[in-house]
């Protein structure tokens, strides 16, 4: 349980700090970060192993590129879940979100092992 705690606050970091790195992105504040960390937690969870079984023939044409616009499908539909809080302005800022959150979220697994 604290693990997942802990993970959720990092991803919660990470999506704070994406939002302060792309214009597109908007989250009204820490609170509003922690709740899109738990959606898409959730989301990935739940929701995106059906998206990628389902995408699998077009993941295998594309060499792996479409999961990425399955990533943003899922941090489009946590924005519509969230609302108000939390907007993405496009499907080029969720791609984009999502390649940063990655990055930022690797980067604070290496600091904090």
């Amino acid at each position: 349980m604290r693990t997942f705690i802990i993970q959720i606050l990092m991803n919660a970091v990470a999506v704070f700090g994406a939002s302060y790195l792309l214009r597109g992105i908007h989250v009204r504040d820490f609170k509003y970060a922690i709740i899109v960390a738990l959606v898409l937690s959730l989301l990935n969870t739940f929701i995106k192993p059906a998206m990628v079984f389902f995408s699998f023939p077009i993941t295998i044409l594309t060499l792996g590129l479409f999961l990425l616009v399955v990533n943003a499908a899922i941090i489009k539909i946590a924005a519509w879940l969230i609302g108000d809080g939390f907007r993405v302005d496009g499907w080029w800022w969720a791609i984009a979100f999502s390649i940063v959150i990655t990055i930022l979220n690797s980067i604070l697994e290496w600091i904090l092992g």
